[in-house]
């Protein structure tokens, strides 16, 4: 395995052109009249290629625009590859004039790797904003994204229980893409979240994510203790801070749902009930 890494100074000095900062800037022309994803060039940062995705409609957030760093030719890096990037976007309208920028104090830094090869904002800006008369000039949206290459991996042993950063949580990379959708579509999950161990972070979690499978299954599947176990899951994972009101939104249709079932089968036993005992009086 070669790291290359800005925590060796040795590595430091013989990789210091590629640990600079890189900016790739690209235009987007007639961007109103744009829906399906724009990707850009190819570029060179790190002595690793990118490229860009823009989603102008959207993606997974219909009312945003989103904006990725992609890993380009994946299919050509071997096992265990890994890169580690602080990145941002900035939007910048035909003047220079900037629009939106990703970050406010201190740019993320994120790992690109086999399971996760973008990153990326996509709720980058609202649509709305996009489309406000005179906010795009000549329609013509512009996009420049900053990296910095800190670290990579050409090639390691892989063991299933490697793990990436995501919101402050250290997750496995198979949980990666659920991870990184449940902060998106609810932003304020952890915005009261006590514990700051992350091996206490990383137990809470696993419990969270074990919780939404669960409540995958079909209502009929669950018995009444299991229901039981689960709210006081829910109980648990909402005193320790994270903000859980669509989950329990979720628990309360399936507790609904599954009454509603089993009070049908009561029902139906005890109608198939009488119905022996009529004929064993005939």
């Amino acid at each position: 395995m070669r790291v290359l890494s800005l925590r060796s100074s040795a590595l430091w000095s013989e990789k210091m052109e590629d640990q600079k900062q890189t900016s790739f800037t690209f235009e987007i022309d007639n961007f109103s009249d744009k829906e399906a994803l724009i990707r850009s060039p190819n570029f060179f940062s790190g002595g690793c290629e990118w490229f860009v995705d823009v989603y102008p409609k959207g993606y997974g957030i219909e009312d945003h625009l989103s904006t990725f760093l992609c890993v380009a030719n994946t299919e050509s890096l071997l096992i265990g590859w890994k890169r580690r990037v602080i990145l941002s976007f900035v939007l910048l309208n035909e003047s220079g004039r900037r629009l939106y920028r990703t970050y406010r104090d201190e740019p993320p830094c994120k790992t690109f790797c086999a399971q996760f090869p973008a990153w990326g904002w996509a709720d980058a800006m609202p649509l709305e904003k996009l489309q406000e008369k005179g906010f795009i000039e000549n329609n013509k949206l512009i996009v420049e994204v900053k990296v910095q290459v800190v670290e990579v991996v050409d090639e390691a042993e892989v063991t299933g229980k490697e793990t990436l950063d995501v919101k402050g949580f250290q997750v496995l990379y198979s949980q990666a893409v659920q991870v990184t959708n449940i902060f998106a579509k609810h932003p304020d999950i952890t915005l009261n979240f006590i514990p700051k161990s992350q091996l206490v972070k990383t137990t809470y979690m696993n419990l969270l994510m074990g919780l939404i499978e669960k409540l995958n299954k079909p209502p009929r599947s669950f018995t009444k203790n299991e229901l039981s176990d689960t709210r006081m899951e829910l109980i648990d994972l909402t005193k320790a801070g994270f903000n859980l009101q669509w989950l329990k939104e979720k628990l309360d249709e399936i507790s609904l749902e599954w009454k509603k079932a089993n009070d049908d089968v009561s029902l139906s036993s005890y109608a198939s009930r009488v119905q022996q005992l009529e004929e064993q009086v005939k």
